[in-house]
């Protein structure tokens, strides 16, 4: 079963000031931890996104195709990052989104896929 592990951040949150060092050591932790879903075969691909004031919303209405700037909703939370992992079931799922959040220091949401198509549908 395919999972999303979203990593999620709040606007305007102040989080612990990091140094060059522990930023280093981060990214380094959580590479073992890909490398790791990677050997498991649980690694399906993962992304990092841009701050959510880069987004466009691209919306059909009244006949005509819409674009705004900006996030979809009006929150606080965004989606930073996500990972889709392979797993035998919602407990290994979580394994893996307890090391994310270990390494990176948000909160990451677990989500398991309703559908999932490899190529277009016909």
């Amino acid at each position: 079963m395919r999972y999303m592990l979203s990593a999620y951040s709040r606007e305007g949150q102040v989080r612990e000031p990091v140094n060059e060092e522990q930023a280093r050591e981060s990214y380094a932790r959580l590479g073992v931890v890909e490398r790791e879903m990677a050997q498991a075969g649980a690694w399906v691909f993962s992304g990092r996104l841009h701050e959510s004031d880069t987004a466009t919303v691209v919306r059909y209405a009244g006949g005509e195709v819409l674009t705004t700037d900006g996030p979809f909703a009006e929150t606080k939370d965004h989606l930073g990052g996500f990972y889709v992992v392979e797993a035998a079931d919602l407990d290994a799922a979580l394994g893996w989104a307890a090391r994310v959040t270990e390494c990176i220091g948000v909160p990451v949401e677990v989500r398991p896929f309703a559908a999932f198509a490899d190529e277009p549908q016909a």
